[in-house]
């Protein structure tokens, strides 16, 4: 797709609500909503509360569907296999909470994997013995091929599950996912994919990928209201994946709807309106430019390489990853910070908003003393502002 060069200077900040006086690089943490859906949203809320039974006891199953009919088209995923969970980690905590594991079997994760779904894998493990396992990635790398091997030579006749970012959440990193499943079940090895970043961020077949679970964040780059993700789980498996809550669906008696649905469509009272969004969410960012959602992602994608580059011609070093593994998420390594925060992140992320007014990543990874700066690219975000950041690198890094 070729791509206009005027995009990387133009935004489209008018329509969302952010603080015009931040530059906000930090979408892939919290993803901004659009005006526009979030009017739709309070609409919605609006209407619920006038008539609560109605909405909630009568309506609301037919407009659940219409929206994941509208998912299951922009992700390439069969509808009767999705459902809607409120982020991704409770998609992963479901999978992880019904699998059958005896003691000694392997659980595999990478050293990139978000530390939330880390936990969780850790915590299945512990409850009946067996044992998770830590695959060590490298960062940078010079290819996918780093990637893939690691993995590969971590599997033994012992592992059962393979819990695989699809897009890396410190590092950025674009697995080849399809490339890795093939090869995990090649060996009998089971694939949870945590696609918490990838709906809206690059295109996305979860049919192709062919992963046994696959879950994903709506309310980042889909821009959905905060709350809003999806739970695929191959056909093979959806008898035998029950929700984290047990509600009305254990014993429904109804045919009419899959099972998975039944269970998982209502497991108590709650805010449903984020995925009720979610078809105007697709339409909105579609809207921006006349090639819809994939000519924004290739802009997106387009400025994020373009960030990179500065900032790695502002740091002095090479760049740490082919472009092939990267879309819209991008992080740099720092030098070693002379001084730890005592958390998780460095102190020079407080600077770069207190004195900067930037919003930006600056994590400890692998571990202290070693930093990455990860900086995200949204429709409202411009060139403008990546290279602000990396004018100020050069003098805090002075300072750290």
């Amino acid at each position: 797709m070729d791509l206009d060069p005027s995009l990387l200077t133009t935004s489209f900040a008018e329509h969302f609500a952010l603080d015009a006086g931040i530059d906000y690089l930090n979408h892939g943490s919290f993803g901004a909503c659009p005006k526009r859906v979030l009017a739709a949203q309070q609409a919605l809320r609006d209407e619920l509360e006038r008539g609560p039974s109605k909405f909630l006891g009568r309506e609301l199953e037919a407009r659940i569907d219409v929206a994941r009919a509208a998912l299951a088209e922009l992700i390439d995923a069969p509808a009767d296999e999705l459902v809607f969970v409120p982020n991704a980690t409770t998609g992963v905590n479901i999978v992880l909470g019904n699998l059958e594991l005896r003691e000694d079997d392997e659980l595999l994760m990478t050293d990139h994997t978000y530390n939330a779904c880390k936990n969780a894998l850790e915590h299945a493990a512990s409850r009946t013995g067996a044992r998770a396992v830590r695959v060590h990635v490298p960062f940078p790398l010079a290819s996918e091929d780093d990637a893939v091997r690691a993995i590969e030579a971590s599997v033994t006749p012992r592992t059962k599950l393979l819990l695989i970012d699809h897009v890396t959440s410190p590092t950025g990193l674009v697995m080849p996912i399809e490339r890795i499943v093939k090869a995990m079940h090649a060996r009998s090895v089971r694939v949870l994919v945590d696609g918490a970043h990838a709906p809206g961020l690059l295109p996305l077949s979860v049919r192709a990928i062919g992963a046994d679970y696959y879950t994903g964040n709506l309310h980042k780059w889909l821009c959905t209201p905060k709350g809003s993700a999806f739970l695929h789980v191959s056909n093979a498996r959806t008898r035998k994946t029950r929700p984290l809550v047990i509600s009305h669906g254990a014993s429904s008696w109804r045919t009419d709807r899959p099972r998975l649905w039944l269970e998982h469509d209502w497991v108590g009272t709650i805010d449903p309106t984020p995925f009720l969004c979610i078809p105007l969410a697709i339409e909105t960012l579609s809207s921006f430019l006349p090639g819809g959602l994939p000519a924004l992602q290739a802009r997106n994608r387009a400025l994020a390489l373009r960030a990179r580059e500065l900032l790695c011609a502002a740091l002095g070093i090479e760049l740490p990853a082919p472009a092939s593994m990267i879309a819209a998420l991008v992080a740099v390594p720092l030098p070693d910070a002379r001084a730890e925060s005592g958390g998780v992140f460095d102190a020079m992320q407080a600077r770069l908003y207190d004195e900067h007014r930037i919003e930006a990543i600056v994590s400890y990874f692998p571990h202290p003393p070693r930093r990455l700066l990860r900086v995200c690219v949204q429709a409202y975000n411009s060139l403008a502002q990546y290279e602000r950041l990396a004018r100020i690198l050069p003098s805090e890094l002075s300072r750290s």
